[in-house]
């Protein structure tokens, strides 16, 4: 490849400057889409020039300090930004082959947003494409991004095992399979080694808040052990949600032990329940979440496959277990209520 040429770099420098200010001019109009255009344009020369320049060990301080001299005032030319904006150039490029990507999702988010994908998602483009759409589609702050890129959401959202693709028409059981997750991690809660299935659904209800957290986006609380009168018979649901970007309801059954098959029937038969009773007209059809502490995948897999109501099949995940040696010598919340009495006399 040939050495860089004093004009060739000159005409970069002066390019720069004349789009600057061409950018400027559009900017009251779309300031954000106008701005990634801009860096996107320089992103694409720097991809031409990097490799001819002799000085590549400083390249991104000298183009900084030569476009500052240039163009006077400019805030935007710092040499980490230079840099972004030629990974943002290669960025872009590696998308346009992703379909899933859709025409420039980039564009709908901020420059701030796009650098903080870019270093946590390295060279995976489709992990960045599903933090983008999901910054997007909940309206995420910088700050909220930056916590989800520090999660392993990316990994367990929409996960489940289901059959939802056979029970609903699309592109509902598309949104539903991405309302799933597995596991679910209720790192949350602190229990016994010995803890109960009662135990879990109390810890989870006394964390309600958090619990819909990791549940998702659009999910409202309905009732825990929720009546329904199916004939003459009473039934009562685990947990009973509404998920509002579904526009139906989900009914939670929650397991403390391994997945087994006749669990399919019984959810199966609230699913069924809850659309002949409270289901009502705007709303979409109910789904079954079963959530276990383990499941067989194939197991799991096969035994969805033969029921006709949409059910998903999860496991969940505890963060805080507590042995019972411990738990033993820990003070009771009434021992603890009488110190603070006595702190208050």
């Amino acid at each position: 490849m040939n050495e860089l040429t004093e004009k060739e770099y000159l005409n970069f420098i002066n390019e720069v400057a004349k789009d600057f200010r061409k950018s400027q001019l559009q900017a009251a109009m779309s300031v954000n889409s106008e701005m990634l255009r801009f860096y996107l344009r320089i992103g694409e020369r720097l991809d031409g020039l990097l490799p001819k320049m002799r000085f590549k060990t400083h390249a991104y301080e000298k183009i900084s300090s030569d476009l500052k001299k240039r163009i006077p005032g400019a805030q935007s030319f710092s040499p980490t930004n230079i840099r972004y904006m030629w990974k943002f150039y290669r960025f872009e490029k590696d998308l346009e082959n992703l379909p899933q990507a859709g025409a420039r999702i980039a564009f709908s988010l901020p420059w701030g947003h796009l650098k903080a994908i870019i270093d946590a998602c390295g060279e995976d483009r489709e992990k960045a494409v599903f933090f983008m759409k999901k910054a997007i589609s909940n309206g995420w702050s910088r700050a909220v991004l930056l916590n989800f890129l520090d999660t392993d959401l990316y990994k367990r959202e929409g996960r489940a095992i289901s059959n939802f693709s056979l029970t609903l028409p699309k592109p509902g059981s598309d949104l539903a399979q991405e309302a799933t997750k597995d596991p679910y991690q209720f790192d949350f809660l602190s229990l016994s080694e010995t803890y109960s299935e009662k135990q879990l659904k109390d810890a989870l209800m006394d964390n309600l808040q958090k619990f819909l957290l990791e549940l998702g986006t659009g999910f409202s609380f309905v009732g825990r052990e929720y009546r329904l009168l199916v004939g003459k018979t009473e039934q009562f649901i685990d947990m009973l949600f509404y998920n509002f970007s579904l526009h139906r309801f989900v009914v939670i059954e929650m397991k403390t032990r391994e997945f087994k098959p006749e669990d399919m029937g019984q959810l199966s038969t609230y699913v069924a329940a809850v659309d002949g009773i409270l289901k009502k007209e705007g709303d979409d059809k109910t789904i079954g979440l079963l959530i276990c502490k383990s499941k067989d995948n194939v197991l799991a897999k096969y035994s969805a496959g033969v029921v006709t109501t949409p059910i998903g099949i999860s496991e969940y995940h505890l963060g805080n277990i507590i042995s019972e040696d411990i738990k033993d010598k820990l003070p009771s919340i009434d021992e603890i209520e009488k110190e603070l009495g006595k702190d208050n006399k």
